[in-house]
């Protein structure tokens, strides 16, 4: 009985971190005709843009599709959404180039083996967030903070390819302004033939985003091949490209860069030789890469899912994620995350399971084997084209205008962000952006809005002064906090009572009315008491009116509650002002008004 059990125990564990255990017993062939188009589909998409954002992180073109092949098994089986699509994306790459470039000259064994290192912590921090269900930590990550790095990135990642796009002579440089700089004091060294096919490159990319699938349809292709055709433009592109380069011998006779000879088949799996100073330098990318990529990856997969009512774990897809990444820096590649393209793709070409992504593996892991020899001869002009159209979609002004419709300050984070990311570089660029969210938002709750009520005259409703036609009491003060009570604002609300204290000599009764008080910390529990203990030496009754049961509950052993007494503690506002009442029978404050109430209701 206990074998079984503990058969069963385990078998629930290992349907939880591999969630294949559970859909591959009952997977059928209606399944798997959706898997393999969408996993061909995807692999047409993926070979190029693999080695694309191999290229943007400063590594060899092949460890794009080596980043492409055990991660996407990985996470076939172990990842909570069908349809996401796993791999080299253009913000994880342009993160692992900017991190490892500061540390090692690129295109070195140093760099290579730098970013397996950063791959493998990134791994490791996901895999131990998941384990720990600590995903609520991306939420310091802020949608401002995440849109104005995002926009920031996408003209940094653009205007790094702008070198190969026109054949100029210029390096990698860390922030945006230098990039320009240098490509600005290059372009005298423009090669027209490597514009030629960079541009030619970009026109053929964007036709077939927008356009190829409609004209397609118009030559009398059915909607399938057209269909099929316009996604595998990317594809088409780098093939077309290629056979023009090698035809004309462009490489020699022109100076075009190509990709030259790619290695066949995947490298040996093996252990990346560590350094703990190299490990520390790393830190700061490899936990922004983990909290950037899972954040990207998380909300793709949601969208996805939401659209066929279904469930994603988000702990688990950080374990997933976590694994892939391991995978990739053991397989000879670099970080991967969660593709919006790719994804979206994956989704709208039938995708059922986890199966898509190991069938798109198993499409690049034969290019790799066979198709080496044709990649030689693979313009990066052509490459680069790949990117920079890829990131332009990522460019998103409406965002701005709709944060600061909303609220500036939000809009302030954003465009903090996005300077901060091109003026110092993308980690203390992120680190900024996150920084000035935190600091806003203290700013803003620091200052919570205390607003005085009275009664609105033919109803028993207490509404703020200001914005409502009300009656008030001299001796009667009712204030409502529209923020939870802490160490940062609790002297904001000293302050205002000490005023109303000191420009009503009349006053008698303090409520302190709290309906929008979520929580009371230590130095807000202090300095309550020592209101209370002000307003008893001015001859002032403290109430406290509205507070919710879960804060009281904190309160109820506190010297506040000993010292206001349950008498002077109410569940509504009405009920203070009718415990108020009683202290004054022959003038009410608010009377004579909740008297023609309660005739009128009589």
């Amino acid at each position: 009985m206990n074998d079984q059990k503990q058969q069963s125990g385990l078998a629930r564990l290992g349907k939880r971190y591999i969630p294949a255990l559970d859909w591959l017993p009952r997977y059928g062939r209606d399944q798997f005709s959706g898997d393999l188009i969408a996993g061909l589909i995807v692999a047409v998409l993926l070979v190029p843009q693999g080695m694309a954002y191999a290229m943007l992180a400063g590594l060899p073109p092949q460890v794009g599709l080596y980043a492409s092949v055990i991660p996407l098994i990985i996470y076939g089986l172990m990842g909570t959404s069908r349809a996401l699509g796993v791999g080299p994306v253009a913000i994880v790459a342009l993160m692992t180039a900017t991190s490892v470039g500061a540390l090692a000259d690129e295109g070195s064994e140093e760099y290579i083996t730098l970013a397996l290192i950063l791959a493998l912590m990134v791994g490791v921090i996901q895999i131990g967030m998941g384990l720990l269900r600590a995903g609520f930590v991306v939420n310091f990550l802020s949608h401002p903070v995440l849109s104005g790095f995002i926009n920031a990135a996408a003209l940094m990642i653009a205007a790094s390819q702008v070198g190969h796009l026109f054949g100029l002579d210029v390096g990698r440089n860390e922030t945006f302004l230098d990039q320009v700089i240098e490509i600005g004091g290059a372009l005298g060294t423009i090669n027209p033939v490597t514009t030629s096919i960079g541009i030619t490159s970009v026109l053929a990319l964007i036709y077939f985003q927008k356009r190829g699938r409609a004209h397609l349809e118009k030559l009398g292709l059915p909607e399938g091949a057209a269909t099929f055709l316009s996604r595998g433009g990317t594809l088409l592109t780098v093939i077309v490209a290629s056979l023009v380069v090698w035809l004309l011998q462009l490489d020699e006779t022109r100076n075009v860069n190509v990709v030259g000879e790619v290695p066949a088949g995947l490298p040996m799996p093996s252990f990346p030789a560590i350094e703990l100073s190299q490990v520390q330098a790393l830190i700061p990318a490899a936990v922004l890469i983990s909290l950037v990529g899972f954040m990207e990856s998380i909300s793709i997969a949601k969208s996805l899912a939401s659209r066929e009512r279904e469930r994603v774990d988000p702990d688990q897809e950080l374990v997933a994620l976590g694994a892939a990444n391991v995978g990739a820096s053991f397989g000879g590649g670099f970080s991967v995350t969660g593709s919006f393209s790719r994804s979206i793709l994956n989704y709208t070409s039938g995708a059922r399971t986890g199966m898509s992504s190991i069938i798109t593996a198993g499409i690049v892991l034969l290019a790799v084997l066979l198709l080496t020899p044709a990649f030689h001869f693979m313009p990066r002009a052509t490459l680069s084209a790949i990117v920079i159209v890829a990131v332009a979609g990522l460019l998103e002004a409406k965002t701005f205008r709709r944060v600061w419709s909303y609220r500036p300050a939000d809009a302030a984070t954003l465009i903090i962000t996005f300077v901060a990311v091109l003026g110092i570089g993308v980690e203390l660029g992120i680190i900024t952006g996150i920084l000035a969210s935190i600091g806003l938002y203290l700013w803003r709750t620091s200052r919570p809005a205390i607003v005085e009520l009275g009664l609105v005259e033919g109803t028993d409703h207490y509404r703020n002064i200001n914005r409502h036609e009300t009656v008030s009491d001299p001796r009667v003060l009712l204030l409502r906090v529209d923020e939870s009570l802490y160490f940062a604002n609790t002297q904001r609300l000293q302050d205002e009572v000490s005023q109303c204290l000191h420009e009503r000599p009349e006053l008698e009764h303090l409520v302190l009315v709290g309906t929008a008080i979520n929580d009371v910390d230590a130095s807000a529990l202090e300095t309550l008491e020592e209101l209370h203990v002000q307003m008893s030496a001015a001859g002032v009754k403290m109430h406290l009116a509205g507070f919710k049961l879960i804060v009281l509950e904190r309160l109820r052993n506190t010297l506040l509650l000993q010292l206001v007494g349950s008498s002077r503690i109410h569940t509504t506002v009405n009920d203070s002002v009718a415990a108020i009442n009683r202290e004054f029978p022959d003038d009410m404050p608010f009377g004579a008004h909740r008297a023609a109430i309660a005739e009128s209701e009589v």
